[in-house]
């Protein structure tokens, strides 16, 4: 549907808004409705055929939780099952649009928003009601690079989240185990960023020592130390203008956290050995493997660091997580070893494809990957069979260390529990009969939901 024949509803209890949008949109469209409240929202798709809704995620006149938005999506929905609905959020509740796409809007824009690309994703929107393909979503194939593929739905939500964030210079915190691909994440959003063509420094800061933190990252003057023979751009400055990812953020000291702080609060640095500052001007992503939950605790990481470098959080899930993106994945895999190692594209036998499945892959993307290559290396035919997939030894030892922990904190919460039954729930008496202070009893008791 062109735009200029197009009927709009705006759903939103700011009048700044509803203002803003009608002027916006009245000489693009051949409709526009504003409405402040949404109580209405029945009687005004009832009497007027509306062909795309503009609806705001949350409301001053109830508890202002995002769950507001999603109750007036799913009315909608309910009303007009063919409706196009866009969400207009904010960046604290970008997890929450991207929520309300699973739950059936077409897209969402974000506060404040630009407005030439509020029109390009209004007309995107009509584009697709007139041209709905069944099973296909706004990315084609699910995949986001020829590397980061996936459908399932964990995987859609961050191929989703990844085009509405790249384009800002918002920072990006990553989160996720080992091997689920963080780093991918991380190339994607710059690919997709306003700083593609800018410089791309990556930096493994958890590797760094304190002696070399300063001088990797902020530089230094030649004779600012011993072996400092030479002038040296830290990798601020070589970031400069582009984008910086600091990997296993999460594995720094408090004493290096402090020097980060002070540089992303003032976008300057100071070289080793000099008094000159250099103004930066960086889009930050950073990853850690690190539970969101851990990194808040002040003992381990500056809470003032983490609103710093965590505007918008991605969550990758582990890939046993992921469904039938481990076969994808798997043949993914199998394409490119064909390829390298001149051998014949594996067929997947049923008992292998469930193996594959069936398996928690603690070494995640990364151990499918070293699996499937062994198993293509060591391939004699054209069938790969159950007993050709062989898992990390690594991992495995893992697994079982992982399993003798869930037992012995089995062992833990049960023992917590009688004793506290026992003196019928007075937490003094049960902390002294445990050797425990009544500090860590109350630890252990959030620790295991009791």
């Amino acid at each position: 549907m062109h735009l200029k024949n197009a009927s709009i509803l705006v759903i939103d209890d700011d009048p700044d808004v509803l203002t803003s949008l009608s002027l916006l949109l009245k000489t693009e469209v051949k409709q526009v409705v504003v409405e402040k409240n949404p109580e209405n929202l029945p009687s005004l798709l009832f009497s007027n055929q509306f062909d795309l809704v503009l609806l705001d995620m949350n409301f001053k006149s109830v508890i202002n939780t995002g769950n507001e938005g999603f109750y007036w999506l799913n009315k909608i929905k309910k009303q007009k099952p063919d409706a196009e609905v866009i969400m207009i959020t904010a960046y604290g509740d970008i997890d929450m649009a991207v929520r309300s796409l699973k739950e059936g809007a077409k897209d969402f824009v974000v506060k404040p928003w630009q407005n030439d690309k509020l029109i390009e994703t209004i007309k995107e929107a009509l584009k697709r009601k007139d041209n709905t393909l069944p099973g296909k979503s706004g990315l084609a194939d699910f995949s986001i690079s020829s590397e980061l593929i996936g459908e399932s739905d964990v995987m859609r939500d961050i191929f989703y989240k990844i085009e509405k964030i790249a384009p800002t210079d918002a920072n990006i915190l990553i989160l996720g185990e080992n091997g689920t691909g963080k780093d991918l994440i991380a190339k994607a959003i710059q690919l997709r960023s306003l700083r593609a063509q800018k410089p791309y420094v990556k930096v493994d800061v958890g590797a760094l020592t304190d002696s070399l933190f300063e001088s990797e990252l902020f530089g230094h003057k030649k004779g600012a130390f011993t072996d400092a023979r030479e002038d040296r751009m830290g990798r601020f400055e070589l970031a400069n203008g582009g984008t910086l990812f600091l990997d296993e953020i999460g594995n720094i000291s408090l004493q290096q956290q402090s020097k980060l702080l002070s540089v992303l609060q003032n976008r300057q640095v100071t070289r080793l050995g000099s008094n000159d500052a250099v103004q930066v001007d960086i889009r930050l992503i950073c990853a850690t493997n690190v539970p969101l939950q851990e990194l808040a605790s002040e003992s381990r990481f500056r809470k003032d660091l983490i609103y710093r470098i965590n505007t918008v959080e991605i969550t990758v899930p582990p890939l046993r997580n992921r469904g039938n993106d481990i076969l994808m994945l798997a043949n993914h895999f199998n394409k490119i070893y064909a390829n390298k190692y001149l051998k014949p594209v594996l067929e997947f036998e049923k008992p292998a494809m469930d193996k594959l499945i069936n398996y928690p892959f603690p070494g995640n993307v990364r151990e499918l990957q070293y699996t499937i290559e062994r198993a293509v290396i060591m391939s004699e035919g054209t069938i790969l069979k159950a007993h050709d997939l062989i898992f990390s030894p690594i991992e495995t030892q893992f697994l079982n260390e992982e399993k003798r922990e869930l037992n012995l904190s089995k062992l833990e919460k049960n023992a917590i529990m009688q004793v506290i039954d026992k003196h019928g729930g007075n937490i003094t008496r049960a902390a002294k009969e445990l050797g425990l202070t009544r500090t860590a009893l109350y630890r252990r008791l959030s620790k295991y939901d009791i």
